[in-house]
């Protein structure tokens, strides 16, 4: 492994190895606290622009594989680690990470006191980073750093949803077979996809749901009209990267389905969107939840989920105007989960289709299917 550099914007500079892609990278550093399902994490599209860094401490053991996927092509910046173990160890895998990061460009640095780093990222919040394999010294990774766009000024939906609208094809995992069902639906809905993960789509037809996925410039006027002769029988608002607020024609869209009192579901970016929508705007966490283990109290049922998390965003106490909170962060209070409380509409902040992560909360895609 080569050596790298690494410059925070809040001053801090130190030295890596690198096993991922050469050159220079600029994106906005984050940690994750999952244990294990890096494959999946580093290939959600939520992470668009980011750097991940990993709290568990060895990553590359289990290798990678074309199953465990959850988009086509990774779009994060890079990921940080301690320890990188080139060696894989898994009877799935088909080769090693170092190999999958190389063939998306995305930077492997390793070598790092990821412990240290994490600490100051939930100390200080999650701030824009370089890395590079070329450039060694602290003044022009500076330089470089301060002349780049910031994430919040970058729409990446466009980059991360799909071109084409499309039939999802497949269901959930059969670890029988070890390979994915086939879907068996009653119902027609449609996803828009601002970043859609790959097993979300698979748990909603797994629920009996035919699953079309249209691209994020989505006209909610021809899904009004497919909606009032029965075509369709509702709409989900995917998961996705950056800034709510900066995606103002997609929310006036979604005011237009919201008042023909259209039945929707909302995860992680739609959940934030469909807020917007109700005139609520989102805030920025300090840094993020990020992670297969993060405690949400279902407000309903009284019971404890432990849930998988991926966001920076929260949206605000005052929603309670116009919607119920169901579910509540048990880390900070944030709100996890709404149930408007004048349309058929009902979102959350976690990722009830984990992967990787607990199941617990899988049931809402059961609830969806019994709403339409």
């Amino acid at each position: 492994m080569q050596k790298a550099w690494i410059y925070l914007e809040n001053g801090m500079f130190f030295e890596a190895l690198s096993f991922g892609a050469e050159g220079s990278s600029v994106g906005e550093i984050v940690f994750n606290t999952s244990m294990s399902g890096y494959q999946e994490i580093i290939t959600d599209p939520s992470y668009a622009g980011q750097f991940i860094t990993f709290s568990m401490p060895e990553i590359g053991i289990v290798g990678v594989n074309s199953f465990d996927a959850e988009s086509k092509i990774p779009y994060c910046k890079g990921i940080l680690v301690r320890e990188y173990n080139g060696k894989f160890s898994n009877f799935r895998a088909e080769e090693n990470l170092e190999k999958l990061l190389k063939k998306y460009n995305i930077m492997g640095l390793a070598q790092i006191n990821t412990r240290d780093l994490i600490k100051t990222i939930r100390n200080e919040g999650a701030m824009m980073m370089i890395a590079s394999t070329i450039i060694s010294d602290k003044k022009l990774l500076k330089e470089e750093l301060h002349k780049s766009q910031r994430i919040e000024e970058i729409n990446y939906i466009e980059k991360v949803s799909t071109k084409v609208p499309y039939i999802h094809q497949q269901s959930i995992f059969d670890f029988e077979t070890f390979s994915y069902a086939k879907s068996q639906t009653q119902k027609k809905i449609v996803a828009i996809d601002f970043g859609i993960k790959t097993n979300i789509l698979n748990e909603l037809t797994a629920v009996g749901l035919e699953v079309e996925v249209l691209p994020y410039s989505f006209d909610a006027e021809s899904l009004i009209k497919r909606f009032k002769i029965g075509e369709i029988s509702g709409v989900f608002l995917s998961n996705g990267p950056g800034d709510p607020m900066v995606l103002t024609k997609e929310v006036m869209e979604i005011k237009k389905l919201i008042v023909h009192k259209i039945p929707m579901f909302g995860i992680c970016l739609g959940h934030q969107l469909l807020s917007i929508a109700h005139g609520y705007n989102t805030y920025k966490l300090k840094f993020g939840h990020h992670g297969g283990n993060h405690p949400v109290k279902n407000l309903k049922t009284g019971g404890v989920e432990i849930t998988s998390q991926n966001h920076n965003y929260s949206v605000p106490e005052e929603i309670e105007e116009v919607a119920h909170v169901t579910h509540r962060n048990l880390f900070d209070n944030t709100i996890e989960g709404v149930e408007y409380k004048d349309s058929p509409i009902f979102s959350v902040q976690h990722h009830p289709e984990s992967s990787p992560g607990p199941k617990e909360a899988s049931i809402l895609f059961k609830k969806f299917a019994a709403m339409l």
